[in-house]
């Protein structure tokens, strides 16, 4: 998904906020307006970040951050569980869970409010307008056997754990894989954290190899190269994964929350929005 004008605007005055050296702005400048066609979003903010690192030293540390909200859904995550085996749906409930927590987000939001997120998950409900896609993924996972899950941040990776319980539940057969972040970025998954959070006696746990908060196909090591070739379902979790691997010719399901100006108007819904949708191709 290129980058927009108006969408590097935005990356723009987030990195004005983040330092006002001019040095360092002058590179992210310089970056902004020589990127390519194919460059996304994700990209672009790996790019900020190395330069970061040059000039400053480091990246702020999200490790405490990440602890707390694994702690925190996991403190209530029997709980959460208890609701999902009580619903008559309980795959489609578990998943609808799973993406009211992509709201746990360093990146896309200005502040992550604890309340917020409790409405969020008290409301974690699929309406109509998913259930077209959702009746679709049921009927590929029944004919599957490689499921891939490409995850996104920390707090909701507990979630995505009980969508997998009730996956796996449903379809014995499927071969499950969770892709996560290669280094620390933000509050996203990293191994160590899929770890922490019991994820990985669900699934078979590989990295991405960067610190690039998305899935850029080209920077991914082999592993990952031929775990989202040979997938036969792939279940793309929030906007980062989203901007890097849509219109780049893959049959993905995405599930998300529409966190700013860019996700609201191109699937023009209010912000906060779930969305889960099926992409084919281009």
């Amino acid at each position: 998904m290129s980058v927009s004008s108006k969408c590097a605007e935005c990356l723009w005055d987030k990195q004005k906020r983040r330092s006002d050296d001019p040095e360092y702005l002058s590179e992210i400048r310089s970056i902004i307006d020589n990127r390519k066609e194919s460059d996304t979003a994700p990209y672009l903010v790996y790019q900020f970040n190395q330069v970061f690192r040059q000039q400053f030293g480091g990246l702020d540390s999200y490790r405490q951050v990440k602890k707390n909200y694994n702690d925190l859904v996991l403190s209530i995550e029997d709980r959460i569980r208890r609701e999902i085996a009580s619903d008559p749906d309980p795959l489609k409930k578990s998943l609808a869970f799973a993406r009211a927590g992509n709201y746990i987000d360093f990146g896309a939001m200005n502040k992550v409010s604890d309340e917020t997120l409790m409405s969020l998950l008290g409301d974690a409900e699929f309406h109509e307008r998913d259930m077209q896609a959702y009746d679709s993924f049921v009927e590929q996972c029944q004919n599957a056997e490689r499921f891939l899950l490409l995850a996104d941040n920390c707090g909701e990776i507990v979630l995505d754990k009980l969508f997998l319980e009730q996956l796996h539940a449903k379809f014995p057969q499927l071969q499950i894989t969770v892709l996560v972040r290669g280094e620390e970025v933000l509050n996203d998954v990293t191994a160590e954290d899929a770890v922490y959070t019991g994820i990985n006696k669900h699934a078979t746990i590989i990295s991405n190899g960067t610190s690039i908060a998305g899935t850029v196909y080209e920077t991914l090591p082999d592993d990952a190269k031929e775990a989202l070739d040979s997938a036969d379902v792939i279940l793309s979790k929030g906007q980062g994964n989203y901007e890097s691997l849509c219109e780049q010719g893959r049959h993905i399901f995405y599930a998300l929350l529409c966190k700013c100006d860019l996700f609201t108007e191109r699937f023009s819904v209010p912000r906060l929005t779930g969305i889960f949708v099926e992409k084919d191709s281009l």
